[in-house]
């Protein structure tokens, strides 16, 4: 049996372990510091490996922020995205809230993604931005089959629809309540209410706003 390695010394781990380390040690650094204050000394402490193995793995301090933006904004167009991929929910109410859940769900289980990509905004790297176009594509497509079904044909409304949607669950999230904050099921079913309700109202009773966006 092998003895252990002398204390203070970082373990050796093999290099995709090392790297996925130091990633999510870089992600909360940054979600908790900004970019600028992140720094190597910290990030390598917390990841549990030597302040040279983070420049042997990523070169300088710029490439590996840029891995971290990179990583937080696919792990949340993969987890929110999936929902409007699925076309087991035909029913436009019932689809809705499992998006509006989904997206509270995945702050909760990922809080670091936004915070870093809210960030990388700050530091020119439209992250954010991306991401909300990139799944404005296919939540659109999703949602256009939905809204059909209620006779609603709502064109280039869908984009503002989608952008809406995510304005509102991204403000709704970060919010600091006073006291103890509502059930996150009332949260959800006032944004799905809001936005179904909102929609149909407007095709009923004001249709020429969605007619000019079209």
């Amino acid at each position: 049996m092998s003895s252990p390695a002398p204390r203070g010394r970082p373990r050796k781990w093999p290099v995709a372990e090392q790297r996925a380390k130091v990633v999510r040690a870089a992600t909360e650094a940054v979600a908790r510091h900004g970019f600028e204050a992140a720094t190597i000394e910290e990030i390598a402490r917390a990841a549990g490996v030597s302040r040279q193995s983070v420049y042997e793995q990523f070169g300088e301090r710029k490439s590996l922020f840029a891995v971290v933006v990179s990583d937080a904004e696919e792990r949340a167009f993969e987890a929110i995205g999936a929902p409007a991929r699925d076309a087991s929910e035909p029913d436009l109410r019932a689809w809705a809230r499992a998006n509006y859940a989904n997206m509270f769900r995945f702050v909760e289980e990922d809080p670091h993604a936004f915070p870093v990509l809210r960030e990388a905004e700050r530091a020119g790297n439209p992250a954010l931005t991306r991401l909300r176009e990139r799944l404005a594509v296919i939540y659109a497509e999703a949602s256009r089959k939905r809204w059909a079904a209620y006779g609603v044909d709502s064109g280039r409304a869908d984009k503002a629809l989608v952008t809406l949607y995510f304005a509102m669950t991204e403000a709704l999230v970060q919010v600091s309540w006073e006291g103890d904050p509502p059930a996150q099921d009332a949260l959800v079913d006032l944004l799905t209410e809001f936005t179904v309700g909102g929609v149909l109202r407007l095709q009923t009773q004001a249709a020429d706003v969605i007619e000019r966006l079209r």
